[in-house]
């Protein structure tokens, strides 16, 4: 697609030699409350590896630091590897939960360009992250690391998965491949899923198709759409939506973000607000 924006996973560097935010003191053994919290405190008791894997995450309070206005924090734990975004690139890597504290590896990012503040906050919290006192209580895991304290809650409870069905899900990104496109400013698409038919804007013309709803996919019908003529960046989008809205496409919701996948081509949608 001509005006479509790549996003590809391909920087990689390491959290581990990183110093603190506070100062001199490697993240590894900065602990905000001044003492040294050691394998028998609350801290290493209270976590553990299997606690956290397979749960996201998000950030409802930090003390001793100001994150960028309007951007939270996302973990994600899954098989020994931790996912990262703090509202710019995603950053993924091995992970531990060592003697209480959160042991990060070499990491991978995305190569987003964002905002200064954005991209200074890519840098923070991977820093404040690595060496961090972990504390884990339900639903609330709370990291402490050179006088900051963050406070997150699972994604489950914090921001519940949206219905597939009823909801109106607005297209945030094409994909093809490994990379994901933007999309065009000026371009709307979504759709629209009840009562065994969807109903499609695909950034140029309307239309619907039958569709059959499993627990992990849409079966779509031969779709009816308007006919007429769009401009190059619409029409582009529209082709992006025709050929993965076809047949038996896999789809999965976390929060508010619809991913739609049919062999190497997919769409994610956000749930319209």
């Amino acid at each position: 697609m001509k005006h479509l924006t790549s996003i590809l996973l391909t920087a990689v560097f390491v959290l581990g030699g990183c110093t603190s935010a506070g100062g001199g003191a490697s993240p590894r053994t900065a602990n905000p409350g001044g003492t040294s919290p050691g394998p028998t405190s609350p801290a290493a008791a209270s976590t553990s590896p299997a606690a956290l894997d397979g749960r996201t995450f998000l950030s409802t309070k930090v003390q001793g630091h100001d994150l960028v206005a309007g951007s939270t924090i996302r973990l994600t734990f899954k098989d020994g590897r931790i996912g990262i975004n703090a509202g710019c690139n995603q950053m993924s890597g091995s992970s531990a939960v060592v003697d209480g504290h959160l042991k990060i590896g070499q990491m991978m990012t995305t190569e987003m360009g964002c905002e200064p503040p954005l991209m200074a906050q890519d840098t923070w919290v991977g820093t404040f992250m690595d060496g961090a006192v972990v504390t884990l209580a339900g639903d609330t895991l709370t990291l402490a690391n050179g006088g900051v304290t963050m406070t997150l809650v699972d994604r489950v409870v914090a921001d519940p998965d949206r219905p597939l069905e009823g909801t109106r899900w607005v297209l945030d990104g094409i994909v093809a491949g490994d990379a994901v496109s933007s999309v065009p400013a000026g371009v709307t698409a979504g759709l629209t899923i009840a009562n065994g038919q969807m109903q499609v804007e695909t950034g140029c013309n309307t239309g619907n198709a039958t569709v059959a709803v499993t627990a992990t996919t849409l079966t779509i019908g031969p779709m009816a759409l308007t006919k007429k003529a769009c401009a190059p960046d619409a029409t582009a989008v529209q082709n992006a939506m025709t050929a993965v809205l076809s047949g038996q496409v896999e789809y999965a919701i976390d929060a508010g973000v619809l991913t739609l996948t049919a062999g190497q081509t997919g769409l994610t949608l956000r749930a319209a607000s």
